[in-house]
């Protein structure tokens, strides 16, 4: 009885009887050597063994190259084990097909998995050696042998699919006739195209194509194909990306796989002759993998981390570390490169890459959490060769710990927000306050969310003039004016707990993964933050009090083609009406404190942060459409070095504050990045609710200011010296006496040097 397959791509061959004639062969060989007997194989181990066929190897994806793009569609980055891309077979140039075949497996299309005639040949003198010392694989061999090593979990396990054993060799022959029956010949040749490792770091013909040509597989030329098959066999010795030597014996190997197809007749002995004659002409292609050689590493990074640690992307650590070694995905991210663009142009404007003070900011998206920019005014990668540009960081800067980053820096006057936030939803109006000492210690009624007290009676807090002197301060002009001590004390009325638990909903954890200091300084920022985490806090603010947890990646492309979209994860973490109102109040932080002067031109709100000892500075902010923040610090460590008498970017700073260096950083961002944006606006508070209230003495506290304003305006105009500098601005122009002389100084050798 016969059955014909239908499977196999080379005629109408009967399966039983190309069977027969591997068994005939194997037989006769084993009839002719006693020596295969003492090896374990007998003519009727032989029998048994090739009828009773297992079912072909297990066959896992193929690894390959995961692919980022950003918004637009356009790769940016890649991650792989093995630099790969699965093609099919009308994918392949025909010429490559025909040098594959003619130098490795010529009579390919004629045997079912065994070429007789090579395997009696290298059989006979293995077995003689003892062991295996000549080659007789068939095509079909190769790729199981290729697939059995791609199986293999441990180094033991490759190692026996490599082993050179007559036992190994069985076995593969066993499972090479079971895919034999199992496919086609096209079917076999594209699985070995693509499989097969061809040297300088590419695995399957398309990679190995670009990575030498430049070219996709589709279009290599005679020259190129016979290239790449000649470096199939020994892809280690011919790799060209090690040097002179190895290219001489790839071409000579070129040459074999010329003259080898001139033999078959595939192409004219004299194309042949005239191809040889040609030079390598191979230009290596960089193909860099992982975050380091990105043009957006510290973007790349966070959505590495991401596919990592976020169950969305599967069950268990182990099982996403698979998916993303197996690969084969493309993720399109959330990335905006007219904002990343802005971004990193703003910091490299400001901070030299050379300085220990580094810069970084996140941009992200309100209503969404989709982040649309990452920038660092440092490398990322490791050190190594030529520091022209100064040290590199490990370091994902702008991220917290879970996504590659370090400790973070202290977010200062930032998290006033969210004392303010919590005052109004809780009744408090727009000028609602109360007088304030000179000074103020945090002595009593600070209770944290497990309900101990908290209270540090051995601290002192003073506004952050310097001044001593204390007023009246309603929660409008306490933020615009960024006054520590009303904060402390509004924090003590409306509850440390409630504080936190508004911090919480704003998605607020520290930089480094431990909990929340709930301490009396909460509110002025004692915790350790990183740029995503803030400007996603303050997003939801711009998106009217819904928060929405920081996304990279938008949507998912599997290898099969399903595509798979990822939502944001969102919800009202507060009031919209109190959202509003929190939008009407930090609006006023660009006209009338800390960050007067400098806006952007369209509705925006934020919130300057500068720390005790300006050990960082900090500057959160965002409109309808678009959120920031920057923050600035130390590299060696925020509290030892503190930000005095400091020189960032060739520009001298007797202290840095929030407005003078994050602000402006800040408002240059933001404005290239919304450039082509139309411009929304917020929503107008609720006056009803939220409009009046009363401060004692707050009504001639500010007729007094504004005629001091007056004064400065007509003192300005007449050139005259101004009497009430800001303490940032006083510091940088220098103090008189030695500490003025000293600043003049550095500004003076700086700009001469």
């Amino acid at each position: 009885m016969t059955v014909r397959s239908s499977k196999v791509g080379y005629g109408p061959v009967v399966c039983r009887l190309a069977l027969c004639g591997v068994l005939g062969g194997l037989l006769a060989a084993a009839s002719a050597l006693p020596l295969v007997g003492g090896a374990g194989i007998t003519a009727n181990k032989v029998t048994r063994t090739f009828i009773d066929l297992p079912p072909g190897p297990r066959e896992d994806p193929l690894p390959e190259r995961t692919v980022l793009l950003d918004r637009n569609g356009k790769q940016f980055a890649q991650f792989y084990t093995e630099n790969r891309k699965i093609v099919k077979l009308d994918q392949v140039a025909p010429v490559m097909r025909e040098a594959i075949v003619a130098i490795e497996d010529s009579r390919f299309y004629e045997h079912a998995g065994l070429d007789i005639k090579g395997t009696v040949r290298a059989l006979i003198t293995n077995t003689q050696a003892g062991g295996v010392r000549q080659g007789g694989s068939s095509l079909t061999q190769q790729l199981v042998k290729n697939i059995l090593i791609e199986n293999a979990e441990t180094e033991a396990e490759r190692d026996r699919a490599r082993e050179p054993s007559i036992r190994r060799k069985v076995s593969e022959l066993r499972y090479a006739l079971a895919m034999e029956r199992k496919y086609s010949k096209a079917e076999i040749l594209e699985r070995y195209l693509n499989i097969a490792y061809f040297g300088a770091g590419a695995f399957g013909v398309e990679a190995a194509a670009q990575r030498f040509f430049s070219v996709p597989a589709s279009r290599l030329s005679l020259q190129q194909a016979a290239t790449l098959a000649g470096a199939v066999r020994t892809p280690y010795a011919t790799d060209p990306s090690l040097g002179g030597q190895r290219r001489h014996r790839l071409r000579e190997r070129r040459d074999i796989v010329l003259d080898r197809m001139a033999q078959l007749g595939t192409i004219p002995a004299a194309q042949a002759e005239a191809v040889k004659r040609r030079p390598l002409d191979i230009h290596l292609r960089p193909e860099p993998g992982g975050c380091g050689g990105s043009r957006y590493s510290y973007f790349c990074l966070y959505v590495h981390r991401e596919l990592l640690n976020n169950p969305v992307f599967g069950h268990s650590r182990a099982e996403r570390e698979r998916r993303l070694a197996r690969g084969g995905i493309v993720l399109r991210t959330s990335l905006d490169p007219t904002a990343q663009r802005a971004a990193q142009r703003a910091i490299s404007s400001r901070v030299s890459p050379k300085d220990t003070e580094v810069a970084a900011e996140a941009m992200v998206e309100p209503g969404t959490g989709r982040i649309r920019a990452m920038a660092a005014s440092k490398r990322y990668g490791r050190n190594a060769g030529n520091l022209k540009n100064g040290p590199s960081t490990t370091y994902n800067l702008p991220a917290d710990v879970t996504h590659g980053g370090g400790q973070g820096f202290q977010a200062g006057s930032t998290f006033k927000v969210f004392t303010l936030a919590t005052a109004l939803k809780q009744g408090w109006r727009f000028d609602d306050g109360f007088m304030t000492p000179g000074r103020f210690v945090p002595a009593g009624g600070y209770v944290d969310c497990r309900g101990h007290r908290v209270n540090d009676p051995n601290a002192e807090i003073f506004n952050a003039s310097g001044e001593g002197r204390g007023g009246p301060q309603s929660i409008s002009t306490g933020t615009w004016k960024s006054v520590n001590i009303f904060y402390m004390m509004l924090e003590r009325r409306v509850g440390l707990c409630q504080v936190v638990k508004t911090a919480k909903a704003l998605g607020v954890a520290r930089a480094d993964g431990t909990p929340l200091r709930e301490v009396p300084t909460f509110t002025l920022g004692v915790n350790e933050m990183d740029p995503v985490t803030v400007a996603a806090a303050f997003a939801a603010f711009g998106a009217r009090g819904r928060y929405c947890r920081p996304m990279a990646i938008v949507d998912i492309v599997e290898r099969e083609g399903t595509r798979v979209a990822v939502p944001p994860s969102c919800g009202q973490a507060i009031e919209r009406g109190v959202a509003d109102a929190v939008n009407h109040i930090l609006s006023g932080v660009f006209t009338k404190g800390t960050m007067t002067g400098q806006g952007i031109g369209r509705d925006a709100a934020g919130k300057t942060g500068t720390n005790n000892g300006y050990t960082s500075a900090w500057f959160a902010g965002y409109t309808p459409d678009l959120a920031a923040a920057v923050s600035l610090g130390d590299i060696r460590g925020s509290y030892r070095y503190p930000l005095r008498d400091v020189t960032i970017g060739d520009e001298y700073y007797g202290q840095v504050q929030g407005a003078s260096l994050p602000g402006p950083i800040w408002v240059s961002s933001m404005s290239g990045a919304l450039r082509d944006v139309s411009p929304s606006s917020f929503h107008h508070p609720d006056m009803g609710r939220f409009g009046g209230g009363y401060t004692p003495g707050l009504d001639k506290l500010l007729e007094a200011e504004r005629r001091a304003g007056e004064r400065r305006g007509d003192e300005a105009r007449s050139g005259a010296p101004r009497a009430d500098e800001a303490e940032g601005t006083r510091a940088r122009r220098g103090d008189r006496g030695y500490r003025g002389w000293k600043a003049r100084w550095k500004r003076w050798r700086h700009r001469h040097r």
